[in-house]
């Protein structure tokens, strides 16, 4: 039999590295996963339940692994589904590949069944994309969209008709018209000039109080940033993908910034004097110093986002390990525990001692941000954390103590629902042997979750180590969504938008063969997790958690005090529950009549 287009697509795919695709079959894209299956199992394919949830292990694949990460679908409503995974990819910079089928090319134009203008479809979250059309042409397709989502950590889509993937390959011919192309892509080592180093060096050196903010291009950075940091005695806050850059014994690293941030973190940006930034694209701006009051210096790997979040008085573009490694020599020595650094330690403790009181108030039955405090002395060193965006990521965000050796991530620039277990389950292939945990919310979970579990049962015996735990906030309540509502909007809770049916989710795991554990005691949350750690198989771990806890900032601001209580006034349908947890929490330190 000769070598179909399909048979020469994978067996490019391979020589270029891929050895796991995302994906979900249909007849659009048939001819490929019969390669697939005629290579060998050379390349696992993971059969998910959904073509999004592909699109999310994908990008997830990246993050954990450094390598491109490929999903596949067929055309029309697979192709369709992959879109907001990929943008999730997009957003956080991730090297993806996406590959899809498509309606036979002689019915192209007909307004045939499934036939969808991919191209135009994909053309805003894709660095490239392109509809093959002849055999010769898949080559440079395959190296292009490789070559290009690798050295622009971008989206790469390549579309092929069914009726293409069926043909007899061919090299293209050494003719006018033709286009050769080989495999291999090595990143380039980049650095800046000199003199924009000793620019740099000049305003971190001037300034006498230094707060360094890290991402996730700060990820590969951890001793760099460290050696800066004790060289300027400076803080460092860090934005939510960027957890895992420093590890949290640091007694001069604030934590988390933002809305899910710490109040160290807060009280450091707004005392600083000079600022240096790390590969990072936090986007809000009321948590970064005012405009004018500081002097800013930013290190990116991608020029376009430099000076885009504060207007930076040098930018460095760079890598931010090998930077940092010239930047280093050219930094004065500052004073040793002196005032700035002694008092951001201070405020690392204060913050410290905040959560853990938060986290051990009590609450109807279940505090949630007890569970992540619970969980954090419990993680082993070298387990993987993934959250989804919601309420629980505050807790992830704030309560977790990071660990060095351990990997952390998240749906950050796109912060989509229902990320986390596809990102667990993404991460579990990668590391078969390291401990997986997801955290999620009961929306995420019913939204799409849930059905993944079910890739989790079929494959979990192929895994080295079968720990593979997802956390369940079940509260009832959109919770997030709710909180922003009363605090941002000075609305109350609209019931009919935010509340969701109660379902029991560890039962739901134990039906399709996984372990179920459920938790409403407060006493007994460590217990659990201990139970859960401990596994022969996955668990889904179910906490009954209190909805009137408020997920909102350790420092909360007279606008949103304001908002809170024009909610009140309004009538919130659980108001007395709703006062009760935010006295326990927020709002003791500025209610009149209450101590600070």
């Amino acid at each position: 039999m000769s070598k179909t287009v399909g048979d020469f697509f994978v067996e490019r795919l391979y020589d270029w590295g891929v050895r796991t695709i995302f994906g979900y079959p249909g007849d659009g894209i048939n001819g490929v996963l019969g390669a697939l299956d005629r290579f060998d199992k050379k390349i696992d394919f993971i059969q998910v339940r959904h073509e999004e949830m592909a699109a999310f292990m994908a990008s997830a694949h990246a993050k954990f692994t450094g390598r491109p990460g490929v999903c596949l679908s067929t055309g029309g409503p697979g192709a369709t589904h992959l879109i907001t995974g990929l943008y999730d990819a997009k957003l956080d910079h991730m090297p993806v590949l996406a590959i899809a089928g498509q309606a036979a090319r002689t019915t192209r134009g007909a307004h045939y069944q499934q036939e969808v203008n991919l191209e135009r479809m994909f053309a805003d979250v894709a660095d490239f994309v392109q509809e093959a059309a002849v055999p010769s042409q898949v080559r440079h397709l395959v190296d292009r969209a490789m070559r290009t989502a690798l050295g622009q950590n971008g989206i790469s889509v390549l579309v092929l008709p069914n009726d293409l993937q069926e043909l007899p390959y061919e090299d293209p011919p050494r003719k006018h018209g033709s286009v050769f192309s080989g495999i291999g892509y090595t990143r380039p080592k980049i650095v800046p000039y000199d003199a924009d180093l000793a620019r740099a060096a000049q305003v971190l050196n001037a300034g006498s109080k230094v707060a360094i903010l890290v991402g996730a291009g700060a990820l590969g950075a951890t001793d760099e940033v460290i050696a800066v940091a004790e060289r300027l005695q400076a803080g460092a806050a860090k934005a939510l993908l960027g957890k895992a850059a420093l590890p949290d014994h640091l007694p001069w690293c604030t934590g988390s910034i933002g809305i899910l941030g710490t109040k160290a973190s807060w009280d450091m940006m707004n005392e600083c004097d000079t600022l240096l930034m790390i590969g990072t694209g936090f986007p809000y701006a009321e948590f970064l110093p005012k405009e004018g009051k500081v002097r800013a210096v930013q290190i990116d790997i991608d020029p376009t986002m430099l000076g885009a979040r504060y207007p930076t008085e040098v930018n460095l573009h760079g890598d931010a390990a090998e930077t940092l490694r010239l930047l280093l020599p050219l930094l004065q020595e500052k004073q040793l525990d002196g005032a700035w650094r002694k008092k951001i330690e201070q405020d690392v403790r204060d913050s410290w001692t905040l959560l853990e009181q938060r986290a051990m108030a009590k609450a109807t039955p279940v505090n949630p941000q007890r569970v992540a405090w619970e969980l954090s002395p419990l993680l082993p060193r070298d387990a993987i954390v993934t959250s989804d965006s919601g309420s629980c990521a505050n807790w992830y965000a704030r309560d977790l103590k990071v660990q060095r050796g351990q990997m952390y991530s998240l749906s950050g620039g796109l912060a989509s629902m229902g990320a986390a277990v596809p990102y667990a389950i993404a991460a579990k292939f990668a590391h078969p042997e390291r401990p997986v945990i997801a955290l999620v919310g009961d929306g995420a979970m019913q939204m799409s979750n849930m059905a993944e579990l079910i890739t989790v049962a079929k494959y979990w015996r192929q895994w080295k180590d079968p720990r593979w735990i997802v956390c369940v906030f079940n509260n009832e309540d959109l919770n997030q969504v709710t909180w922003e509502q009363r605090v941002m909007e000075g609305n109350p809770k609209f019931e009919a938008t935010q509340t969701i049916p109660d379902v029991p989710y560890h039962r739901f795991a134990e039906l399709i063969g996984l372990k179920g554990i459920y938790c409403a005691d407060p006493d007994m949350v460590a217990e659990a997790w201990r139970d859960a750690l401990k596994s022969d198989r996955p668990v889904v771990l179910e906490f009954k958690t209190d909805p009137e806890v408020p997920p909102l900032p350790s420092h909360i601001t007279l606008e949103q005090a304001k908002s809170f209580m024009s909610a009140i006034a309004k009538g919130d349908p659980n108001e007395g529950s709703m006062l009760a947890g935010v006295a326990k929490q927020v709002l003791s330190s500025i209610l009149p009549g209450e101590k600070k």
